[in-house]
């Protein structure tokens, strides 16, 4: 009694759209009003006196509650257009907002509150709401939203050109060891041919007479072994494709003097070494007939391969010291070999020698390969002039377990893989020694892909271990489709006829010269001199193999390079659309059997 009674439910039923409407309205208004007059930061203006009515009186009511009072915060948050969230945006049309109640759980920032507008349609008046504090917690993720770890890329491991650590350490032990004990032996029997030759008796006699017709004649055929070694490989670097095609005919010719010398000196050992050496140059002349067509290529790439040699004086400087250290270590052997005369088991003494000095030619050979190839190749690859004494240093002493190891393996493998190709490119009625010809030959192109020649290039280079460096150097050029190309290189038949050549040449001066003095070590001398005259041979013509092998690997690595051309790029394309022939590399089964 006596007090204004609120507006009834019914009323506010049937006038509470149009109310809010224009509440709406008065907002926006109010909103565009206060901006234009830049009401920020000063106190509002006081409130219009309240007018008669029920409803005038409860909101003029409300506007004199405080900006903090709970009922005041209600009101508000009911009236009030919230802001676009990124999590739950409004659709255009849509004008109301239900009410917000934080929760304490979920760290949203709630949307920053509108002052409510004034009921009074004409004089809107501007309410301060505090601004609540922003939080200091990040929003969350949306359930719907998984976190994602994101993958890990493998970083390529960095490839070094200074790599210190020793490649291939067991056999790098072994041959130390073998060093120690040919060395020790060979001592020993020096020892005991000089007891042979102090005490009197029969072994004086046989020593006195080695020393007068045996080693004079094996110490020429070393210097005259020197001497052509260093012809042919200055030669070849002068005049590449002359000493192609003089080389493929001249190891024939030669080879076939030398065994029509010996079967002339008419004594059954001179004649059974003089038929082995014309078998062989009937083989070399088939050979030579054989790859005919590809001499052009070969020349091709022997010339832009030796161009780089001019820029490093130094260059040879490794093969002179090998070939003198080559030199004196046969001396000592020969002492040895002569030695072993009075030792026990000569015959196998003297085999056990000649094993072990091929092997240590071998590796002075791979040796003066990795130094030039190092060379070669950091300059293909960086275009960097490397210390040729670095590079023999590193190839000494890094590199050298992967010299021991490519010289003990890569000879047999070669020598295998030949065997089992001229069995596979016979033809007869017995199938089953075909198909086990041919399962041979498969298994020695495997084992040719983990063992090969052509890894010495980044033996040198980035310091690889033997079979890693075979591998990936295989797979560059499978990559590049050069399998063929590289399995038909002419190169290294090059370099093993230039010995051939030298060794012939020793036996035509050595056996003349002994059949002359002692006719009964003819036939053994003829063929230790062409034994020797080989070994010091291929140590010197590994300047223009490794060369060769660099062009071939580095190109393979990065064809773009401009100090490459088109050669390769064109033995390709024209091998591709049949325009050129070469000469097939058997890798299968032949078709009559291919079933």
């Amino acid at each position: 009694m006596g007090t204004v009674e609120p507006v009834v439910d019914e009323e506010n039923g049937e006038k509470e759209p149009k109310i809010r409407d224009e509440e709406e309205r008065d907002v926006e208004k109010g909103d565009m009003d206060s901006q234009q007059r830049g009401f920020q930061g000063q106190p509002p203006p006081p409130p219009p006196p309240a007018e008669i009515g029920g409803e005038n009186f409860h909101m003029s009511r409300m506007q004199r509650l405080s900006a903090t009072n709970p009922l005041r915060l209600v009101m508000n948050a009911g009236t009030r257009v919230a802001s676009p969230s990124p999590y739950n945006a409004p659709a255009p049309s849509q004008h109301r907002q239900h009410r917000y109640f934080p929760n304490p759980f979920h760290h949203r920032h709630p949307p920053a509150p509108v002052p409510a507008p004034s009921q009074h349609r004409h004089s809107p008046v501007p309410v301060p709401v505090p601004v609540p504090a922003p939080s200091q917690h990040h929003p969350s993720p949306a359930p719907s939203q998984t976190r994602s770890t994101p993958a890990v890329t493998p970083q390529p491991s960095v490839i070094t050109l200074n790599s210190r650590s020793y490649t291939n350490k067991f056999s790098l032990f072994l041959f130390l060891v073998h060093m120690i004990g040919a060395i020790g032996l060979v001592c020993f029997l020096v020892f005991k041919g000089i007891q042979g030759l102090l005490e009197a008796g029969e072994a004086q006699r046989k020593e006195k007479r080695l020393l007068k017709f045996f080693l004079p004649q094996v110490e020429a055929a070393s210097l005259l072994s020197i001497t052509l070694a260093f012809t042919w490989q200055k030669a070849m670097r002068m005049w590449p494709t002359f000493m192609v095609h003089f080389i493929l005919w001249g190891s024939f010719i030669f080879t076939l003097a030398a065994g029509i010398l010996l079967i002339c000196f008419q004594r059954p050992s001179t004649d059974g070494v003089g038929v082995v050496l014309i078998m062989f140059a009937i083989g070399n002349g088939l050979y030579s007939c054989w790859v005919t067509p590809r001499i052009k290529f070969c020349t091709k790439i022997l010339i832009k391969s030796l161009e780089p040699v001019p820029k490093f004086g130094d260059l040879n400087h490794p093969t002179y010291l090998t070939l003198a250290a080559g030199f004196l270590w046969m001396s000592m052997w020969i002492l040895a070999v002569i030695g072993a005369i009075n030792f026990y088991f000569p015959p196998l003494v003297i085999i056990g020698l000649v094993l072990s000095m091929a092997w240590v030619t071998e590796v002075m050979r791979n040796v003066v390969n990795l130094t030039v190839s190092r060379v070669i190749g950091l300059y293909y690859l960086r275009g960097m002039q490397s210390s040729t004494q670095f590079c023999f240093q590193r190839a000494l002493s890094v590199n050298l377990g992967s010299a021991c190891l490519g010289s003990l393996f890569v000879p047999t493998i070669e020598v295998l893989r030949v065997v089992a190709r001229a069995l596979n490119l016979l033809e007869g009625e017995d199938e089953f020694m075909f198909c086990c010809a041919h399962c041979g030959l498969k298994i020695m192109d495997s084992i040719f892909k983990r063992g090969n020649g052509w890894a010495y290039v980044q033996i040198a280079t980035y310091g690889k271990s033997f079979v890693k460096a075979s591998q990936d150097t295989w797979e560059l050029f499978e990559k590049r489709e050069m399998e063929t190309i590289v399995d038909s290189d002419m190169t290294s038949a090059i370099c093993f006829l230039t010995g051939v050549c030298s060794g012939s040449i020793c036996v035509i001066v050595i056996g003349a010269w002994t059949f002359t003095v002692y006719p009964n070590f003819t036939a053994t001398l003829s063929l230790l001199s062409a034994y020797v005259g080989y070994l010091l041979t291929r140590i010197a013509m590994a300047l223009p193999h490794a060369c060769v092998s660099s062009y071939y690997v580095c190109y393979a690595e990065n064809p773009d390079n401009r100090l490459f051309d088109k050669t390769i790029q064109d033995r390709l394309n024209s091998m591709k659309t049949d325009r050129d022939v070469i000469v097939p590399t058997l890798r299968s089964v032949p078709s009559r059997f291919a079933r």
